[in-house]
């Protein structure tokens, strides 16, 4: 079972203590990202002269922002991956010299990786514009 750590951290210029299963440094970087961006939004233009409650709303809407945006980023990158891998899956036949290259319609990026990994393979009927390298 996980150990319970606690860490006191400074947010906003108030000592804290934090409690949860994460490391101090953890803690550390949380307190760190709150605090970087309540500088931030201090430096606005009028910031300063909104009551304490929509300071806190402003504050948790830029970290929910962040988050989302994130998310966002994870989302798009997993599905790059996902896309590669189906093309090294797609490419693995013609590595292994089991199926020969199609002549029509290939994508351009695919045959020059392939060609400088030094695979090989048999391709038949192909035209190559000037701009295919």
């Amino acid at each position: 079972m996980a150990v319970k750590n606690t860490a006191k951290v400074i947010i906003g210029g108030k000592i804290i203590t934090l409690g949860g299963y994460e490391s101090e440094e953890y803690f550390q970087k949380v307190a760190s990202y709150i605090n970087k961006k309540m500088d931030e939004l201090s430096g606005m233009p009028g910031y300063s002269r909104q009551p304490m409650e929509t300071k806190h709303t402003l504050l948790s809407l830029n970290i929910t922002d962040d988050y989302f945006k994130a998310k966002k980023q994870i989302s798009m990158l997993e599905e790059e991956l996902q896309n590669k891998e189906k093309e090294m899956y797609d490419l693995k036949p013609y590595l292994n010299n089991e199926k020969q290259l199609p002549t029509v319609g290939y994508v351009k990026g695919s045959v020059v990786q392939l060609l400088e990994n030094g695979g090989s393979a048999t391709v038949q009927n192909v035209k190559f514009d000037d701009n295919f390298l």
